[in-house]
C-alpha cells in the first residue's frame, strides 16, 4: 500500500512541477530578465566586462528551469506520500483527502511561508555574492525550526484534545507556534542587501512570485495527491483502512 502511494505522490508531483512551471515561465523569468538587464547596467555603469554566458539565458528559462522544477516536485510528491502514510489515522480522524489537504497546508506553512517572511526570495543582483553561503544556512535553520516547531504544535495539539476540546487544543497550538516563531525570527540575524536604486516593484513581484510558485506546489499536491489516495484507500471502516496503510 505504502509504495502504491509513493507513486501516486509521485504523479501528483509531476502534475504539480507542470503547474509550477507555467506560472515561473510566464510570471516569474520576465522578473528574472529585468533583475538581471539591472545588474548588467551596473556592471557596465562600473566598466566591468560582462562574463562568459556558460549557460545561455534561454536554456536556464526554459529546460533548465523545467528540470529542476519537475525533479523537485516529483521528489516532493514522493515525500509528501510518506508523510500522508504515516499521518493517516494516527494525526486526525479525516478521511484521506482532508488529511492531505491539512498536510500540505502545514507543510507550505512550515516549509516556505515562515522561512519566506524573514528571508524573502531575491531575484538576481539583489545580494552580496560574498554572503550566498551565510544566507543559505540561516535559510536551511529556519526550515528546519518551522518544521520543528509545526510537528510540536501538532503533538501539543493531541495532548490538549482530551481536556480542552479539539479546537480549544488547535487554537492553544496555533498560538504556540506563532509564539514560536515569533521569538525565533526576532532572534535571528536580519539580512538586508537589497541595492538602493533597485526596483521595488521588480522586487515585490518575484518575492510574491515565488511564493505563489509553492503555494502552487503545495496545493496541486494536497488536493490531487488526496483525490488519488481516496481512490487507491476506498471508504472502508477507518480502522480497516488504517491497518491496510501502515502494514
Amino acid at each position: 500500500m505504502v509504495g502504491n502511494l509513493l507513486l501516486r505522490g509521485m504523479i501528483a508531483g509531476v502534475l504539480a512541477g507542470l503547474l509550477v512551471f507555467a506560472f515561473a515561465r510566464t510570471f516569474g523569468e520576465p522578473l528574472v530578465d529585468s533583475a538581471i538587464a539591472f545588474e548588467d547596467r551596473i556592471n557596465q555603469a562600473k566598466g566591468e566586462t560582462p562574463e562568459p554566458e556558460i549557460v545561455s539565458r534561454e536554456t536556464q528559462a526554459g529546460i533548465g528551469l523545467f528540470t529542476a522544477i519537475m525533479a523537485y516536485s516529483v521528489g516532493i510528491g514522493g515525500l509528501f506520500a510518506l508523510a500522508f502514510s504515516y499521518a493517516y489515522g494516527r494525526v486526525s480522524p479525516f478521511g484521506p483527502r482532508a488529511t492531505a489537504a491539512l498536510i500540505a497546508l502545514a507543510a507550505f506553512v512550515a516549509i516556505a511561508l515562515v522561512p519566506d517572511i524573514k528571508y524573502p526570495a531575491n531575484p538576481p543582483s539583489v545580494g552580496n555574492p560574498e554572503t550566498i553561503g551565510v544566507r543559505t544556512e540561516y535559510f536551511f535553520v529556519m526550515i528546519i525550526i518551522s518544521i520543528a516547531a509545526m510537528m510540536g504544535a501538532v503533538a501539543l495539539a493531541r495532548n490538549l484534545v482530551a481536556r480542552y476540546g479539539q479546537w480549544n487544543a488547535i487554537i492553544i497550538a496555533g498560538i504556540a507556534f506563532v509564539a514560536i516563531i515569533a521569538v525565533v525570527q526576532y532572534a535571528m540575524p536580519a539580512i538586508n542587501e537589497v541595492p538602493e536604486n533597485f526596483s521595488a516593484v521588480v522586487l515585490w513581484r518575484f518575492r510574491v512570485t515565488s511564493l505563489g510558485m509553492h503555494a502552487i506546489l503545495w496545493a496541486t499536491l494536497g488536493l490531487g495527491f488526496g483525490f488519488l489516495a481516496e481512490q487507491r484507500i476506498g471508504t472502508g471502516s477507518r480502522r480497516a483502512v488504517t491497518r491496510l496503510v501502515h502494514r
